[in-house]
């Protein structure tokens, strides 16, 4: 048996040992330049308009309150309720015409703010709830905050129509792909922001719903909500208010959390402080498995929002090593581009790019009749929506949905990939989903390419027989490269 080592340079990596006969491996070329869907820096849909020249490829997502009030025409109480859905439909398509996707936050309170009418501190609750006469609202002048009315959760029928409201919700819109996520809490902004040293205390009035409701809610919450991954305030970790901590049918709730004041200077245990980080480790260490975390950088400090997207960090942390230990999807960010001078764009960019997945393509072989790929995810986070490899109108059986950060797995398409003599792809494969724009892509890297010397074994050659780049013997009629007494040689049409 005579042994014959082959050495070339090859457009793509081929291990040869244990392959059939009948896979051809394909060499793919692909990259990611775009923030990817469902990812990155968020801003506020204002913001965003008016920056859309400078930022609108630096970020893919937009964020927005939404009260229940703004799409609520009438109700009767445990009936029917109508629905007028042109303000919430205003914001998801103002926000689709820059190509991006929103993340909208549900609210009853907000404090010292017009948010519902033209008067500060308005709940959210529906006219024809505040309209009975035996609903009665709390309010007051909360320090630092200002005018605040609370809904009153002892009332039956706005437990009622807060369960109702979000069944009808997600059966309309959890398929949208104009939505990535959804924000929902109780107290100050859905926030779990109710604080006995503001002058108000948590329950007094029914101004806050009871541990029981919680539940109730949330369960309810989970059994409605399927597509749309939805997330609770960290502040939901206290114990005293929420049984999130302790309760086992509500910690195996697939939710995701936000930190509205990620990356303050005492954000972490190594601080004098770390109240959000213990908040984090409450919640579930592992919760980003299944459920998306993000959140907003904190205003604690006037240039909090301005220095954490500097390379060197602050307070001794880096954005890109935050965005990795919390395994951050989203982030809320929109002073930073103004606090910049409007002029960090592609830095806006790249650190949004630091947040969520990152797929990259390590293997891509077909028979002719199949084709299988292997991803790995190289993000900080997984893809918390279904998406697919596919080839033409066939989709891979396999979704990447949940894929973990460095884990790969191999997804196969009942479709061949055809290819050149040389081994490329004519067409690459492509990533789709049913729940990203149809303007938008999800993207992918491909490391089956490489520039290396690699070496090839065959047994039993022949003296000037033809071998294509994957040591396959092929006739003298086979046009592209190949390898002819250890020499890589193209083979070109007469």
């Amino acid at each position: 048996m005579k042994k014959t080592v082959l050495s070339f340079l090859t457009s793509v990596v081929i291990a040869l040992n244990g392959m059939a006969a009948d896979w051809t491996s394909v060499a793919i070329s692909s990259q990611v330049t775009h923030v990817q869907p469902m990812t990155g820096l968020v801003l506020w849909p204002e913001e965003a308009s008016e920056q859309f020249s400078k930022y609108g490829e630096a970020h893919a997502l937009e964020f927005s309150y939404v009260a229940p009030c703004k799409v609520v025409k009438d109700g009767v109480v445990d009936g029917p309720i109508t629905y007028d859905w042109s303000y919430l439909e205003n914001i998801l398509n103002d926000i689709k015409s820059r190509n991006h996707q929103a993340v909208i936050r549900f609210f009853y309170e907000y404090p010292g703010v017009p948010m519902v009418d033209n008067n500060p501190g308005t709940t959210g609750v529906p006219e024809y709830i505040k309209k009975l006469s035996d609903y009665k609202e709390s309010h007051k002048e909360v320090k630092e905050d200002g005018l605040t009315y609370y809904a009153n959760w002892n009332y039956g029928e706005l437990q009622r129509f807060n369960k109702v409201f979000f069944a009808d919700f997600a059966e309309r819109y959890d398929n949208d792909p104009r939505i990535a996520f959804v924000e929902v809490g109780f107290g100050h902004w859905a926030e779990y922001h109710i604080y006995d040293e503001n002058g108000v205390k948590i329950g007094e009035d029914g101004n806050f719903p009871t541990k029981e409701y919680q539940k109730e809610f949330f369960l309810h919450l989970s059994s409605v909500m399927k597509n749309i991954p939805w997330a609770i305030s960290i502040d939901a970790a206290d114990d005293e208010y929420t049984d999130f901590a302790d309760d086992r049918d509500l910690r195996k709730l697939k939710f995701g959390l936000f930190d509205d004041s990620f990356m303050h200077e005492e954000h972490e245990k190594s601080s004098k402080d770390g109240y959000n980080e213990e908040c984090w480790e409450t919640m579930g260490k592992d919760r980003w498995k299944t459920g998306v975390c993000g959140g907003e950088i904190s205003y604690y400090d006037d240039s909090d929002q301005k220095n954490f997207t500097k390379e060197s960090g602050m307070y001794g942390l880096t954005w890109k090593d935050q965005s990795k230990k919390y395994h951050i999807t989203f982030m809320i960010a929109n002073d930073n581009p103004s606090l910049n001078g409007y002029k960090n764009a592609a830095r806006f960019k790249e650190c949004s790019m630091m947040t969520g997945y990152h797929f990259v393509v390590t293997k891509c072989v077909t028979d002719g009749t199949q084709t299988k790929i292997t991803v790995k995810n190289t993000g900080v986070a997984p893809l918390y929506k279904d998406a697919y490899f596919a080839i033409g109108s066939t989709r891979s059986k396999e979704s990447l949905r949940g894929l973990l950060p460095d884990a790969s797995m191999e997804v196969t398409i009942d479709a061949p990939l055809e290819y050149s003599n040389s081994g490329r792809a004519l067409s690459n494969p492509v990533i789709e989903s049913d729940f990203i724009l149809d303007t938008q892509t999800i993207e992918y890297d491909c490391n089956t390419e490489t520039s290396d010397l690699q070496e090839v074994v065959q047994f039993d050659t022949e003296e000037g027989q033809r071998y294509n780049l994957w040591g396959e013997k092929v006739s003298e009629e086979y046009q592209g490269w190949v390898i002819i007494n250890g020499k890589k040689v193209l083979n070109k049409t007469k």
